[in-house]
This record gives C-alpha cells, sequence and structure tokens, in this order.
C-alpha cells in the first residue's frame, strides 16, 4: 500500500478538545473503551468464523520502561479501507455498518457487540501523546496497516508488519499520565470497567529483565526451566447474573456478592432478573442487612451494558427507593449518550424502569403470600425500603399496600387490615404506636392491659410514614395513627371513679411546675398504675420531630402538651385532699418530672435537680 498522510475527518460538533476535556468524565475511562473495541473484534469473528474464535482473548500489557501500554486482541482486524473508514473518521459506528453487512446471521441478536457507542478510541488521547495501531484483518490476502497518530488529528497510515490476524493499539503515556504505567492501577481500572466482559482480559507486566535475550552466559543451558503458574484471566465472562436463575445455588448468589461488593456479611435475600421481552435485561439485586438506622444506609446498584460497566446508580433507570439496595442490572439496549457514561432519557428507559420496580413488588408480595414467616423475620431490615418505595412510587405502593407490617410491643406482625379486625371494637378509628418502647412503658401498659395492640414505628422514616398513610395511601379514609401519649380518651372510665378537686390541683401543679400557664387535665383512667402523664398533640409534635429530623430545628412549633392526673390514683387522690405546703409543692414537682421523663430525657440543669429531689423524698419516706 501507498503510505497516506492526513487528517481525521470529524463532525462539526465532534472536535477532538471536547472528546479530551468534556466527553469522559473520568480519564481512565479510555481503558474500557480500548477494551471494549478489542471485545467487539472477536464478537465479529466469533459471528464469521466460531471455530477461529473459540480461543481468542485480550492482552493488557503494561511497559513501564518503554512508556508504553499496549491492548492485544486476535479478533477480526481491520483493513486499509476498514481503518479509514472507523479511525480516520471519528463518529462512524463501524458496529452498525458489520451488522448490516452479517444481518443475515441467525446470532444477531446475541452478537453483544458494544461498538455502536461509537467515538471510544479517541479517549486515548486523554493520557496518550502517541499512538499506534497495528492490524491485520481475516479477510484472505489482506494486507497489515500500521497507523500512527500524536494528536488524534494528524495520522500516518502505511503498510505494517503484523503476520497474524488481530489489532494492536500501542499507548505512548505522556509524563502527566504516568499513574497509567502503574500496574495496579490498570488493574483497579479492568476490575472496575470490564470485570464481566465476555472475551477473556489478561493484564502483563513486561519487565525489563523480560526483555533480555534468555539463555545468555556459558551456563544457559545448564539452567533448569522454571514451571511457570497458568495465566489467569481477570475478569469473569459468564458472570452470575447472566446464568438462568435455575441454575445459581443460594452459595453461589453469596459468593457474587461478596465478591462484587466487598461484603462480608451476607445478604438478607435476592432477586434474580431474567427478563426477554419487552426487553432483554438481566441482574440481581440484593436485599444487605442494615447496619444502621434508615439515615445511614447506602446502596450501590451498578449498571452495565452488554457486560461492560457503566456507571453506578443511574437514577433514570433505578427508582430512587430502590438505590438503597446493592446490585448489578445489565441491558445491552441501554439509549446510552456517546460517552457511555449517561442514560438518554426516553419511554424505553421508563418502560425498565418500571419492569424493575414491578419485579420487586413480586417478589415480595410472593415472599409475603408464600412465606408469611420468612417475610416476618426479613421485616426489621427491609422495613425502611418498603416504607420509602411505597412514599415515592405509587404504583409501588399499590402493589405492596396489603404487605406493609406493623410490630407489635409483644413481638407480633399484623397487617392494617389484621390490626383493625383485632382492635377495631376498642380503636374503630385509629392506631396505637410507640416510638419509644422503654420510655413510654407505663403509657404503653394503659393500652396493652385493655387487650389494645400497641405498634413500633421508632424509626426516622416513620415519622413521615404515619403521615403518608392517613393522607396519601388512603385520602377518604378517617383512621389515624396516634403515638401512645397523644390522647387518653380511649384510656378513660367514669364507673366508680372518684371526684377529685380539680382547680386545686391544677393550682399546684402549675405552681409546682412554675408554669402559670400549664394545662392540667384531672381524668379517671381504666386502672391507677398511672398517677401522670403528659399527652402532646400529635401534629405538633410530628412537624417538630420532622424538623430535627431533617435538620431544620429552628423552624419547630412550640410543644402543645397538657397534664393528665389519674383521679383513680391514690397518690393522686392524696394530694387532692392534702392541704398545699412546701411538702406536697415537692411531690408535685417530682411527678411532673417522672412524666417529662417519658417524654424526652431532661435538661441537665433539670436532672441534677431531680435526683436531689428524689434524694430528700426517699428521706421523708424513710422517717415515715
Amino acid at each position: 500500500m501507498e503510505p497516506i498522510q492526513g487528517n481525521v475527518s470529524i463532525d462539526a460538533q465532534n472536535i477532538m478538545p471536547i472528546i479530551k476535556k468534556w466527553l469522559y468524565s473520568d480519564k481512565d475511562i479510555f481503558i474500557r473503551e480500548v477494551v471494549s473495541n478489542g471485545c467487539d473484534a472477536i464478537t465479529k469473528l466469533r459471528m464469521v468464523d466460531s471455530a477461529a474464535a473459540q480461543n481468542c482473548s485480550i492482552h493488557v500489557e503494561v511497559d513501564k520502561a518503554a512508556r508504553e501500554l499496549r491492548f492485544i486482541d486476535d479478533g477480526v482486524g481491520m483493513t486499509e479501507d476498514e481503518v479509514k473508514t472507523n479511525i480516520n473518521q471519528v463518529a462512524f459506528s463501524g458496529a452498525k455498518s458489520f451488522m448490516e453487512e452479517y444481518a443475515k446471521n441467525e446470532d444477531q441478536e446475541n452478537s453483544g457487540i458494544i461498538g455502536h457507542f461509537g467515538l471510544g478510541f479517541y479517549s486515548v488521547f486523554m493520557i496518550a501523546d502517541k499512538v499506534t495501531i497495528d492490524t491485520l484483518s481475516f479477510r484472505e490476502g489482506a494486507t497489515p496497516v500500521r497507523w500512527e497518530s500524536e494528536d488524534g488529528m494528524a495520522f500516518t497510515m502505511t503498510e505494517g508488519t503484523r503476520a497474524t490476524r488481530g489489532t494492536t493499539i500501542t499507548l505512548h503515556v505522556s509524563e502527566a499520565e504516568s499513574e497509567f504505567l502503574e500496574v495496579w492501577r490498570v488493574r483497579e481500572v479492568l476490575d472496575r470497567y470490564c470485570s464481566f466482559m465476555s472475551v477473556p482480559i489478561y493484564l502483563d507486566e513486561i519487565k525489563e529483565e523480560e526483555a533480555k535475550v534468555t539463555g545468555e552466559g556459558d551456563n544457559a543451558e545448564d539452567k533448569p526451566e522454571e514451571k511457570k503458574e497458568e495465566p489467569k484471566p481477570i475478569n469473569d465472562t459468564q458472570p452470575l447474573y447472566a446464568r438462568a436463575p435455575q441454575d445459581c445455588t443460594d452459595e453461589d448468589y453469596k459468593q457474587f456478592y461478596r465478591k462484587v461488593f466487598h461484603e462480608y456479611e451476607d445478604p438478607l435475600f435476592w432477586i434474580h432478573l431474567n427478563v426477554d421481552y419487552p426487553f432483554k435485561l438481566k441482574g440481581i439485586l440484593y436485599f444487605p442487612k442494615i447496619k444502621e438506622q434508615f439515615g445511614g444506609i447506602e446502596g450501590q446498584i451498578k449498571l452495565y451494558s452488554g457486560q461492560v460497566f457503566v456507571a453506578d446508580n443511574i437514577k433514570e433507570v433505578i427508582p430512587e427507593f430502590l438505590m438503597l439496595l446493592k446490585g448489578v442490572i445489565d441491558c445491552a439496549d441501554f439509549p446510552l449518550n456517546v460517552s457511555r457514561s449517561f442514560l438518554q432519557n426516553d419511554g424505553y428507559v421508563r418502560r425498565i424502569s418500571n419492569h424493575i420496580t414491578k419485579k420487586v413488588a413480586d417478589r415480595l408480595t410472593g415472599m409475603f403470600k408464600t412465606e408469611r414467616a420468612t417475610y416476618e423475620g426479613f421485616w426489621p431490615d427491609i422495613h425502611p425500603f418498603i416504607k420509602y418505595g411505597v412514599m415515592r412510587d405509587e404504583k409501588f405502593a399499590e402493589r405492596m399496600k396489603d404487605c406493609l407490617l406493623f410490630k407489635t410491643t409483644d413481638g407480633k406482625f399484623l397487617t392494617l387490615a389484621e390490626y383493625k379486625e383485632r382492635n377495631g371494637e376498642k380503636l374503630p378509628d385509629k392506631m396505637v404506636y410507640t416510638s419509644d418502647p422503654a420510655r413510654q412503658d407505663a403509657a404503653i401498659r394503659l393500652f396493652t392491659e385493655r387487650g389494645i395492640d400497641v405498634t413500633v414505628l421508632d424509626q426516622p422514616i416513620d415519622v413521615n410514614f404515619v403521615s403518608y398513610m392517613e393522607y396519601s395511601a388512603d385520602p377518604e379514609s378517617k383512621f389515624r395513627y396516634c403515638r401512645v401519649d397523644a390522647e387518653l380518651d380511649s384510656l378513660t372510665s367514669t364507673e366508680d371513679a372518684p371526684t377529685l378537686d380539680a382547680e386545686k390541683l391544677t393550682d399546684l401543679m402549675r405552681e409546682a411546675s412554675g408554669n402559670k400557664e400549664l394545662t392540667v387535665e384531672v381524668k379517671p383512667l381504666v386502672n391507677d398504675s398511672v398517677p401522670v402523664m403528659l399527652v402532646e398533640d400529635e401534629q405538633t409534635r410530628r412537624f417538630n420531630d420532622m424538623g430535627r429530623i431533617y435538620g431544620h430545628s429552628e423552624y419547630t412549633m412550640p410543644a402543645k402538651y397538657s397534664v393528665v392526673l389519674n383521679s383513680r390514683s391514690k397518690t393522686i387522690e392524696k394530694l387532692a385532699a392534702r392541704e398545699k405546703d412546701e411538702r406536697s409543692v415537692l411531690l408535685a414537682r417530682q411527678l411532673y418530672d417522672l412524666a417529662e421523663l417519658s417524654r424526652q430525657p431532661l435538661e441537665a440543669e433539670q436532672m441534677t435537680e431531680f435526683i436531689r429531689r428524689s434524694m430528700e423524698i426517699v428521706d421523708i419516706a424513710a422517717q415515715m
């Protein structure tokens, strides 16, 4: 062939500085692009000559001494015309024309060619100050071609010397990008982007001593030949998610989870996605064990396209609430942009996202219906995902509404319908819950001793969740959620209740608390176990709780609460009968602080005074 010199032909919008500066957000992505090209070349060979492609592979060589990074494949290679078309014209997709040529191939759907993303080769100029391509086409009578460029624009193309089918891309790494001459760095990038590519990839380090002729010296022939370990590919060409679910064991799923996400603790369970229609999608979603409160949960969904890593947690594909999970999603038909980093926003992506949501809901509802005990066992770990999901996604909420569970203080798990059935006679229009079973124990016992179930809603997400259930899940419903200290109407009984001087007790409690505006109520509760309670308005408390959770405590409202004195309590009865003196004020203040403790911790000064007063009361009791 005649030597050719020229400039790369590009479309107006695909200028090389844009490629270098904006097209790829991470420089290391060039490794993914070049290895993907090699993978495409071998995939093409499989289509035209499956026998020849049987043992094909990609080798990545790091030659630090020569400052070179080499990518070698034994795929179809390129002819002179193909180099002109695919390399000398930026933004032309060689894969597309190849697919058109072999459109009659019956295995076309499964060809797995990645190259239709385009432009990938030119990412090498982000780190190289010189690039060489040596290639020989598989076509009979083809002539080897050598292509060389220092800036990605001007090039020289001559007849090459390559004797075997395939392509070698040699990058002379610039001084500023020397990190890519470190084997550990290249391995790190290959592990990130290429760990599931469909062609075996080998990473080789070329050391200076290996370049010397072996056998130098008089005794070379006498030296025993060292047995070299068989090299192993750095990637898994048949990842677990690409297999049929029936061919995978529980241990396979757990090992894959540990390897991909570097986790030492097994997941709770998983969902294997294997969809052929209306699009091809494979993947595995894992439900991890929660180590912290909901606010500290961070998941990771890895997105692949044709077994090539694209990005983590792309919101267009993965519904927001599923970002709390860990998993791998692979769809060769994702409409990626030219840099393969972001999805183009279209209805196709939305359909994929909706389908993933449906599959997750199907798995959860199926477990609820057929493995209720297992589902209940997982509930403490998975309920934040599910509650967040029903609040964020209407379709998910519709599917999951009958599978929402509420744990009671005695360890039962009830659906909303089951709660209403068990407690509807005594509480027809509300569910009572506790946000702190230990602190609110006295109030809880008032309900449980009447046979009323108290549910536990003690996570930060529950503040929003109960409001969602009241006003969004079923707007027409009058059913409400009340904390055990929010209202006591269902816990009062006037039968055989003593009548006490409410005005006198109100005056005493106001003086003891130092609050002249304190609201005091005297009510006959169902038993005498609790002498005093602080009852706080449900809506005001929720608003303030939300402010604290989201870091907006400056917007909280003044607390609205009242002191309820139980007229059945012997302690309250004696206080009402006693003339107000120093000791009655002392006891009233102690009762007030005890009630306050069930609502929230006392301030440091209050606690000091509470302890001092407690000691004084103990001394008084000892003298009686």
